[in-house]
C-alpha cells in the first residue's frame, strides 16, 4: 500500500498527517509554537519553528502508524499565505518572517499602487495592494531594513521554506504565489511588468509550479533530519485555502467552503476567470490547473474567539484541564444558553484589521450594545455572531459578481464547532456540511501529492476517491430571521465608524 503525507504548516502550529492512498488517516501530529508581536498590527515567527515543528510531527507520524518511509509515495505542503521569509546566499534565515496579518505596510502599499496603477494593478495580480500581501513588505524592508534587503539572495513563503529545508530547490506554486501581488494570475507566470515597476529582481523569487506538480524529492540531509526517504516526492503543494478547496472537494463550479481558522475566509471555485474590480474579494490561481477560485477573508475569525479565550476564559481553561476536554466545548455549551442575537450585543471581529469587504487595515474590534446586563456568555455569543456576520459579508460580494454557490461545506477549527456550524446555516441560509475528514489542508495536498506522483490521473479523480461527505445541517428559519435583522444593522456599524478609526490609527 502506497501512502501520502500532507504537512500543514498554520500560524498557530504544524500538523503532520499520513494518509492511506483512500484518504483514511493512518497518523497525525501536531506541534504549537509562538507569534510576536513587536509593535501593534506587527506580526512575525520565526522560520525555524516552522521546521522544528515539521521535523517533530514527521517523526510523530512515522512513529504512530509504523509506515516504513519508503512507502510514502509523495508529500504536500499547505502554508499560511503571504508570509515573507528571506534568505541569504547560504540559505540562512535574515529575520523574523513578517506574516499574512501583519499590517505596518499602508504606506508601502500606496507606493506599490503608484508604482504599477491601481487599475493595471488588479488586471495583472487581480488584487488591490493589500498589507497582508508578500509585495509590500518587501518594499518595507526594503525600505527600513535595507542592510537585510541588501543581503537578501532567495525570497520564499512560508511553506517554501519547509521544501527548501526538505529538497533543497528554492521554488512555489501559482496558488500560494498568487498572493504575493507579483504574479500575473490570469497567465498564471511571474509578472515582469509588475517586478521591473517595483526594481525587484526575479532571480529572488522561486522556480513557479502548478500545484500537483513535482518540485523535487527529499534530499539526504533532510531525509536524515526527519526519517523520510530520499525516494519520496514533493510536490507544488498550495497556499492553506487552495489546499482547503481540495481537500474539501471545491474543485468544480457551484462549490464552495467556508473556513474559520485564524483568519475566516468564504471561497468558491471557478473555471472561468472573475475578478472584481473594486478588488474587495481576492482571485487566486487555484491548485487545479487551469482554473481560479474568488475567495473573501476576514482576518479575525478564529483569532476573535482565540482572543477571548486567552484573556477572559482562565475558568473554562482550568475546567476543560480538569475533566480532559477541548475548553471550545465548555465554551459552546456557555453560548448555546445564550438566544440568537446575544441580547443586543454585537461584535465587529476587526482585530487585526479587514480584508473583505473593508481593505481597511486601522479598523478595530468593537463591542457595541454592551450593557450592565452582559454577561461572559453573551460576550462570547456576539463574538462568535460577529465573526459569521464577517463571513455573511464576504458571501454578499461573491453573489454580486454572480457567484452562487449551490453548496457550502464547513472546515477549519470554528468549523469543528456543530454550534458554529449551525450559525452558519443560519446566516447564510444554506444547509452546511462538513467532511469525514476534519483535516481538509492536509489531505488537500496529500491529495495533489497523488496526482503527482500518478497514483490519480487528476484533482477531480482523486477528490472522488478520498473525500467523505457527512449529513448536512440545514437553516433554521426561525433564526435566520433573527440574524438578519442583526445583519442589518451590524452592515451600517462599519461606514460609520470608518473615520474613527482612522483618527484612533493616529492618536
Amino acid at each position: 500500500m502506497k501512502y501520502l503525507l500532507g504537512i500543514d504548516l498554520g500560524t498557530s502550529g504544524t500538523k503532520t498527517v499520513l494518509f492511506q492512498q483512500d484518504g483514511t488517516i493512518a497518523a497525525s501530529a501536531l506541534e504549537d509554537y509562538p507569534l510576536s508581536q513587536p509593535q501593534n498590527g506587527w506580526a512575525e515567527q520565526d522560520p525555524e519553528d516552522w521546521w522544528r515543528a515539521a521535523v517533530s510531527t514527521i517523526h510523530a507520524v512515522l512513529e504512530q502508524s509504523g509506515v516504513q518511509a519508503e512507502d510514502i509515495a509523495g508529500l504536500g505542503i499547505s502554508g499560511q499565505m503571504h508570509g515573507l521569509v528571506m534568505l541569504d546566499g547560504s540559505g540562512a534565515v535574515l529575520r523574523p518572517s513578517i506574516l499574512w496579518c501583519d499590517q505596518r505596510t499602508g504606506a508601502e502599499c500606496a507606493e506599490l499602487t503608484e508604482a504599477v496603477g491601481a487599475a493595471r494593478l488588479i488586471a495583472v495580480t487581480a488584487n488591490p495592494a493589500l498589507t497582508g500581501f508578500t509585495a509590500s513588505k518587501i518594499l518595507w524592508v526594503r525600505k527600513h531594513e535595507p542592510e537585510i534587503y541588501e543581503k537578501c539572495k532567495h525570497i520564499l513563503l512560508p511553506k517554501d521554506y519547509l521544501r527548501y529545508r526538505l529538497t533543497g530547490v528554492f521554488a512555489t506554486e501559482v496558488s500560494d504565489a498568487s498572493g504575493m501581488q507579483l504574479l500575473d494570475v490570469p497567465n498564471r507566470c511571474w509578472s515582469q511588468e509588475v517586478l521591473d515597476a517595483l526594481e525587484i529582481d526575479r532571480e529572488l523569487l522561486g522556480a513557479l509550479y502548478e500545484s500537483q506538480e513535482i518540485t523535487g524529492s527529499i534530499h539526504a540531509q533532510a531525509a536524515q533530519d526527519t526519517g523520510l526517504s530520499t525516494k519520496t516526492f514533493v510536490v507544488g503543494g498550495a497556499g492553506d485555502n487552495a489546499a482547503a478547496a481540495v481537500g474539501t472537494g471545491v474543485v468544480r463550479d457551484g462549490k464552495a467552503f467556508t473556513t474559520i481558522g485564524t483568519s475566516g475566509v468564504v471561497f468558491a471555485h471557478t473555471d472561468k476567470l472573475s475578478i472584481d474590480p473594486a478588488g474587495r474579494v481576492h482571485t487566486f490561481c487555484c491548485a487545479v490547473p487551469g482554473a481560479w477560485h474568488v475567495m473573501g477573508v476576514t482576518q479575525g475569525a478564529g483569532l476573535s474567539l482565540k482572543w477571548f479565550r486567552d484573556n477572559f476564559c482562565q475558568e473554562e481553561k482550568d475546567a476543560a484541564e480538569a475533566r480532559g476536554i477541548d475548553v471550545y466545548q465548555l465554551i459552546d455549551q456557555e453560548i448555546a444558553r445564550v438566544p440568537v442575537g446575544a441580547n443586543r450585543l454585537l461584535y465587529l471581529p476587526y482585530l487585526m484589521g479587514e480584508r473583505t469587504p473593508h481593505l481597511d487595515p486601522d479598523c478595530r474590534g468593537v463591542f457595541f450594545g454592551l450593557s450592565a446586563m452582559h454577561q461572559k456568555p453573551d460576550l462570547l455569543r456576539a463574538v462568535m455572531e460577529g465573526v459569521t456576520f464577517s463571513l455573511k459579508d464576504c458571501l454578499c460580494v461573491l453573489e454580486e459578481m454572480g457567484i452562487v454557490p449551490a453548496e457550502m461545506l464547513a472546515c477549519g477549527g470554528g468549523g469543528s464547532s456543530p454550534l458554529w456550524r449551525q450559525m452558519l446555516a443560519d446566516v447564510f441560509g444554506c444547509p452546511v456540511k462538513t467532511l469525514a475528514s476534519r483535516e481538509s489542508a492536509a489531505l488537500g495536498v496529500a491529495i495533489l501529492a497523488g496526482v503527482g506522483t500518478g497514483l490519480y490521473a487528476s484533482v477531480q479523480e482523486a477528490c472522488d476517491n478520498m473525500i467523505q461527505e457527512n449529513k448536512a445541517q440545514l437553516p433554521d428559519a426561525a433564526a435566520s430571521e433573527l440574524y438578519a435583522r442583526g445583519y442589518a444593522l451590524y452592515r451600517e456599524l462599519y461606514p460609520a465608524l470608518r473615520t474613527h478609526f482612522q483618527a484612533l490609527a493616529v492618536l
